[in-house]
């Protein structure tokens, strides 16, 4: 089973902007952490600060963070293990753990290929918890042929994505001086969590959010799209 781990940290910490000293060193934190848990993961994006996000609503796009955010996303991880506790294993060593948190949610459904491109953007799908639908319901089936038609429309930007079960699965993870402290369910009482992302390919941030507009929102959802952040040559 795929399980996807968003990190989580304070919006009113320092942002760390990639080419700087401080983003190599927390890189090298998480290249340590992937040599050690080797084939578990199965994928991932590092992201851009939220300043640079794109919001969607209703059609509407904003830009800059979102100001009903107290910790915002830096990026995610993919695991693939037979079992959660196998999971939430592995969570307890991710970076973010120590400096922020970890949501560990179930996923529906993944797919990501294998290497990640400069042009990649990730759009975050985020829901009011009341709203998410439990896959094979009926509501579940139209929203997934509403996805497969956006799907098919861009098929050639898409290079990944995934669809998340409900809040009620979810285990948040932090470590504290060397302690490990599981709770179930997001870490706070937000407004809005997470139901899915896309990743796709796009030439700059205008392509991006013209494709981001397309996808399909639930009658009070928003995305959130941010620039991932290429660690390739």
């Amino acid at each position: 089973m795929h399980y996807m781990a968003l990190l989580y940290g304070r919006e009113d910490a320092s942002p760390v902007e990639p080419g700087t000293p401080e983003f190599d060193a927390e890189l090298a934190r998480y290249a340590a952490f992937e040599a050690a848990a080797g084939e578990a993961i199965a994928g991932g994006a590092a992201l851009y600060p939220s300043s640079t996000a794109v919001h969607v609503r209703d059609g509407v796009v904003t830009d800059g963070p979102f100001v009903e955010q107290a910790e915002v996303v830096g990026g995610f991880t993919v695991f693939e293990n037979d079992h959660l506790d196998d999971c939430l294993q592995l969570a307890k060593g991710l970076p973010a753990a120590e400096d922020g948190y970890v949501e560990v949610w179930p996923m529906a459904e993944f797919s990501q290929v294998a290497e990640s491109g400069p042009d990649w953007w990730m759009a975050l799908l985020l829901e009011p918890p009341g709203d998410v639908v439990a896959p094979g319901t009926p509501e579940w089936e139209a929203g997934v042929a509403r996805h497969m038609a956006f799907g098919a429309k861009v098929a050639d930007a898409i290079r990944g994505g995934g669809a998340l079960l409900a809040a009620s699965s979810v285990t948040t993870v932090r470590v504290r001086d060397g302690q490990a402290l599981l709770t179930d369910g997001p870490f706070t009482e937000a407004a809005e969590v997470a139901n899915g992302y896309y990743l796709f390919a796009a030439p700059d941030e205008a392509a991006a959010t013209a494709i981001a507009v397309q996808i399909p929102l639930g009658a009070k959802g928003r995305l959130e799209l941010r620039r991932v952040v290429h660690l390739g040559g």
